[in-house]
């Protein structure tokens, strides 16, 4: 089986996140970048199930400048077999994200595409659902459990109501929440040997895809800060002040 994992450069979760005077966006020059958390997740899930006989080649993709290269790396140190970068200068939307993932297939054919759930940087959530619907194949999204055999996947999302189960036939496109699994620590030997490792170059354009241009951030702003909040100083105090905002 093969797996092709989607990995997207995002700024490091740990970071403070600072908004552009102008407002066009946020301040990324110099700025830590790391694995979206989620597609590390997805990253953890595929090695595991190499590690465990299930599956026998896994392909990391990004897309984006040359700077994913490294985010790449840290794919290849996971223990991924190959890793491919789609060049791409302009921020990526979820629509040309999931049109190049379907036209990787063509050339990689793989049997599951495995991806976080959504980015923490513009939290669309939308390029498993698109990319499945572009392909036509089965999808599961925000799987905390997962487990697949050559055929079919058993697929298990936290919903409202409790946890709901899935069986979709492969090929298909899976997503990852946060609780499929705690990524591993990365030892110093394989990030050293990733650093050797050949990167594979593509391009949209090599593809025959066409980059989505119907999506565009037009403003971006801090949140309103957060009211101080307000001190009591008995029990009859702090029911009158709910009930002054009416939530009593």
């Amino acid at each position: 089986m093969k797996v092709l994992v989607t990995i997207k450069r995002a700024i490091d979760y740990n970071v403070h996140i600072r908004i552009a005077d102008d407002g066009s966006g946020v301040i990324t020059d110099g700025v830590k970048h790391s694995v979206n958390p989620f597609d590390e997740i997805a990253l953890e899930q595929a090695i595991r199930w190499k590690e465990a006989g299930t599956v026998d080649e896994v392909v990391a993709v990004s897309i984006g400048n040359a700077a994913c290269a490294e985010q790449l790396r840290t794919a290849l140190a996971f223990g991924c077999d190959r890793a491919i970068r789609v060049a791409h200068e302009e921020a990526v939307s979820p629509l040309t994200a999931a049109r190049t993932f379907s036209a990787l297939v063509e050339s990689e054919a793989p049997d599951v595409i495995l991806m976080g759930k959504q980015s923490i940087d513009d939290d669309n959530g939308q390029t498993g659902q698109m990319t499945a619907a572009l392909l036509g194949w089965p999808q599961a999204t925000y799987a905390s459990t997962i487990e697949i055999n050559e055929t079919s996947a058993r697929v298990t999302r936290e919903v409202d109501d409790g946890l709901e189960t899935l069986d979709i036939d492969l090929p298909a496109v899976i997503t990852a929440d946060l609780r499929l699994n705690e990524p591993r620590y990365l030892k110093l030997p394989n990030i050293m040997k990733a650093k050797k490792k050949p990167i594979e170059e593509s391009s949209l354009e090599a593809l025959g895809v066409e980059a989505d241009t119907s999506l565009r951030v037009t403003h971006t702003a801090a949140p309103a800060p957060r009211k101080p909040g307000v001190m009591v100083d008995s029990p009859e105090a702090l029911v009158s002040e709910l009930k002054n905002k009416g939530l009593l």
